[in-house]
């Protein structure tokens, strides 16, 4: 049982070495710690710029860019597995079992395509350990400088956000992959484009927007954390991206975010007179940008989209109901007409499809789930599911009993856990990314600023 709980401990599982060893550690940096460090740190740099570099930087590498952060996530699963520090739990067997069996199933039952079957094969064999190697090299102060940079970043993103949704899709800092000067754009509304800032689609904006709300809020609720000045812009922001975002996810993220603020309140009430203050700086900040003409017109496009979508879908219960729970029952029931192994792991992405037919598309399902059962079939497929619910509850939990504690921030990131982990879209590379990024740090938040994170070289 205890190694089953061993990525969610506040130390490493390690007892074996003396106390004087973990003192030693602690009083002077191991050289391969902060090596891993660094090299999750190029992880997240990497999410965050890869889009930039496919569009702008390197358009003609645009192709083998799209899995750029592989080489960095191999390594940190070599230097963590070389010092025993690779928890190798039912999570990752299981699916590190799943990926072996639908590699060779894909490639003699199935598609039959070597190449698709290793790129999609990768998600769970090399990105999803990831998961648990930062939540054990990380440390709480970790999460918290990398919510700041969160921050930072936010700030003049907001502006290329703003350039992007006034700017032609034949300008240049509306490119698209490989330099496409039909630009990155999605259909919006009003003749407006959802801007993609600096990924490559704008899955990347509503990702990294959500997770910067989550810090956000963290930070109007421990302000000593992070300088007024920042938090403010940060704020002002948010504010401004998520009208010229045109996106809904973004909105509804944002807005779980918030439920999941109002529940903490609900547990620890000395986070309310923070939060109201919080609350009238957002008022005051919104009150000034409504008689801007851009922000007028974002809020527009924002809300002409929202009604639009929502009728085309039958309003909440349609994009809720019917498009989220409908699509993983629809993907449920469905499996018992599919091959008993699926059609091949990769296939369902647009990278396999590309492999495969010379065009992105959804060969077999655009929902996760559908994706995941179509590929490994209706066995592997819901084993897969199994786990990555299973993974979602129990960070669940033991976010619930920090709260209990007063460790605010893992329940705070857990809003975006449960969006990304059960059934984000794994086949997209951005969205793979940040839910493996954002997993990662809920777990190493789950340490509290009061715990260690001692991971003593093996005897």
């Amino acid at each position: 049982m205890q190694s089953e709980i061993q990525p969610f401990t506040t130390t490493s599982a390690h007892s074996a070495n003396s106390g004087k060893k973990a003192n030693s550690f602690e009083a002077r940096p191991d050289p391969d710690i902060e090596l891993m460090k660094n090299g999750i740190w190029l992880y997240f740099f990497l999410l965050v710029f890869e889009g930039a570099l496919r569009k702008w930087v390197l358009p003609g590498l645009s192709a083998p860019l799209l899995i750029i952060r592989d080489p960095v996530a191999i390594a940190l699963l070599f230097m963590a597995a070389r010092r025993n520090m690779l928890a190798f739990n039912h999570y990752i067997v299981g699916m590190g079992l799943i990926g072996i069996v639908g590699i060779l199933t894909a490639i003699f039952l199935g598609h039959k395509n070597l190449s698709v079957a290793l790129f999609g094969a990768r998600i769970i064999l090399i990105q999803f350990p990831l998961i648990f190697v930062i939540g054990r090299v990380f440390t709480y102060a970790d999460v918290i400088k990398m919510g700041k940079v969160i921050l930072y970043i936010s700030i003049p993103m907001a502006l290329l956000v703003a350039t992007q949704f006034y700017s032609p899709q034949s300008a240049w800092v509306n490119r698209g992959v490989g330099g496409d000067t039909q630009g990155a754009g999605f259909s919006g509304a009003m003749g407006f484009y959802r801007p993609p800032a600096t990924f490559s689609f704008i899955t990347g904006t509503v990702s990294y927007y959500t997770l910067a709300a989550a810090f956000i809020v963290f930070f109007w609720l421990n302000r000593s954390n992070i300088k007024p000045v920042i938090l403010y812009a940060a704020t002002f922001a948010l504010i401004v991206v998520i009208p010229l975002s045109i996106s809904r996810s973004l909105f509804f993220g944002v807005a779980i975010t918030l439920v999941f603020t109002a529940l903490a309140i609900g547990r620890k009430t000395e986070y309310l007179g923070k939060l109201i203050f919080g609350g009238v700086v957002i008022a005051i900040l919104v009150i000034f940008l409504s008689d801007k003409s851009f922000f007028q017109t974002g809020t527009e496009a924002f809300t002409s989209r929202f009604e639009t979508a929502n009728e085309q879908e039958g309003g909440v219960k349609g994009v809720l109901v019917d498009r989220f729970l409908g699509g993983m029952y629809t993907a449920l029931t469905s499996s018992s007409n599919l091959p008993f192994f699926g059609y091949g792991i990769g296939m369902g992405t647009n990278a396999g499809s590309m492999l495969m037919t010379g065009q992105a598309g959804f060969l077999i399902a655009e929902g996760e789930w559908g994706r995941v059962i179509g590929e490994l079939g209706p066995l592997m497929g819901i084993a897969m599911i199994f786990l990555r619910l299973q993974l979602s509850f129990k960070i669940a939990w033991e976010s619930y009993k920090k709260l209990a504690i007063g460790n605010l921030l893992p329940w705070l990131l857990l809003s975006m856990v449960l969006i990304n982990i059960p059934q984000g879209q794994w086949a997209q590379p951005s969205s793979l990314g940040f839910a493996v990024l954002i997993c990662g740090l809920t777990i190493a938040g789950l340490k509290g600023p009061k715990g260690k994170n001692i991971n003593p070289k093996p005897a």
